[in-house]
């Protein structure tokens, strides 16, 4: 365990596996107290379980991002223990289905936007006046390649990425001239099981571990880091 993050608050949203584990384990690891998001309780405990073997700390919120009263409610919760947010890691998302749009049902449209947009919204909304009261508020939001691109079977989810983006950037450039910064990274072809949903016949030892990107992402939530408006593709 370092001391690059000590007394820096983090908060991560999917933090009970996949990229947005390894990413808590990580910022834990470098002295950060994490607020590990995610629905599955199981999985934030496991989360927590490795934390605490390296000597970190962590506060295990389950929440369903579409409790979106409950995201509200969760930037008041924070600003009532510790006055302010250091770090938010936006990472969690859904796949939604890879299916032609015209065969894409409305309720998976509908938990695309409600996931992978609106609670990312709602979270810059209620976490940017903890991310104000930090000497280096940062902020990274977890995109794909597919945002960029015109992939048939893909719509849905790469509208939710190109939204995600737009939305990123647009409150990295409010947030010009101020004490946060704003940036996006798209880890590429990832072992998660996002991935393997998506590609069931795909070797996933050919792929990167999640473990691979982590030190990025720590890299980019670190005061140090004072690029804004950025979109940072790991693999290359």
């Amino acid at each position: 365990m370092t001391t690059a993050f000590a007394g820096r608050i983090a908060l991560v949203t999917g933090a009970s596996r996949g990229i947005g584990r390894a990413a808590s384990i990580a910022l834990a690891a470098a002295g950060a107290h994490v607020i590990c998001v995610a629905r599955t309780v199981g999985g934030l405990e496991e989360t927590d379980d490795e934390i605490q073997k390296l000597g970190g700390s962590a506060t295990l919120v389950p929440l369903n991002l579409k409790d979106f009263a409950a995201i509200d409610r969760l930037g008041a919760s924070i600003f009532e223990r510790w006055g302010r947010l250091d770090a938010f890691l936006g990472n969690a998302g859904t796949l939604g289905a890879l299916t032609p749009l015209t065969h894409l049902e409305p309720s998976v449209f509908q938990e695309l936007l409600d996931i992978n947009i609106t609670a990312n919204w709602r979270l810059i909304r209620s976490l940017d006046p903890l991310l104000q009261q930090s000497a280096a508020g940062r902020v990274l939001f977890v995109t794909s390649g597919a945002a960029r691109k015109h992939v048939p079977f893909w719509g849905g989810y790469a509208m939710s990425k190109s939204a995600l983006e737009i939305i990123a950037l647009t409150y990295a450039a409010e947030c010009e001239g101020s004490n946060i910064k704003v940036n996006l990274i798209n880890p590429g072809p990832m072992r998660t099981l996002m991935r393997a949903k998506a590609m069931p016949g795909e070797d996933p030892s050919q792929l990167p571990r999640p473990e691979e990107i982590a030190p990025r992402i720590v890299e980019m939530l670190s005061p140090s880091y004072d690029k804004n408006e950025t979109i940072i593709n790991f693999r290359t």
